[in-house]
């Protein structure tokens, strides 16, 4: 059996403790809201893209670490880039996500390598994923 504790790797503990660009943005341009009515997690993505960057970003919401966690990373990691570059990385995310706990961690993940634990979690992948699904959400 897998080590639970796997899953609270000290970076998404740090992430959930402290998390990154929570709060509104008086200045969002886009949002969505998407929520994971089995766990009762939700979360709440506003962007601020100015010429097809995102320029800002924050979040909003409820829920356990990991979605707090991932919320956090996911903020930090799309300010600065286009909306094709976090496209890519919510796509990137969500498959690594749901890939065997075996298979390689792609490279260029960063800080989001800590949820290699979450794959041995069935459960657990869809809390993982939630601010990347509300980003896409948001950008459509």
């Amino acid at each position: 059996m897998t080590d639970p504790r796997a899953l609270y790797h000290a970076t998404i503990v740090a992430h959930d403790r402290d998390p990154h660009h929570h709060g509104p943005l008086p200045t969002a341009t886009h949002q969505a809201t998407i929520d994971n009515p089995l766990c009762g997690d939700q979360v709440t993505m506003r962007l601020q893209i100015v010429d097809g960057t995102i320029v800002d970003a924050a979040f909003e919401g409820r829920g356990c670490a990991l979605s707090r966690a991932a919320s956090s990373m996911l903020t930090d990691r799309t300010i600065g880039t286009t909306i094709e570059e976090a496209r890519t990385l919510a796509q990137t995310v969500e498959q690594f996500v749901h890939t065997a706990p075996e298979v390689a961690i792609p490279p260029g993940l960063g800080e989001l390598e800590a949820f290699a634990g979450v794959r041995a979690f069935k459960s657990r992948r869809v809390c993982a994923c939630l601010p990347f699904r509300a980003l896409v959400a948001a950008l459509k």
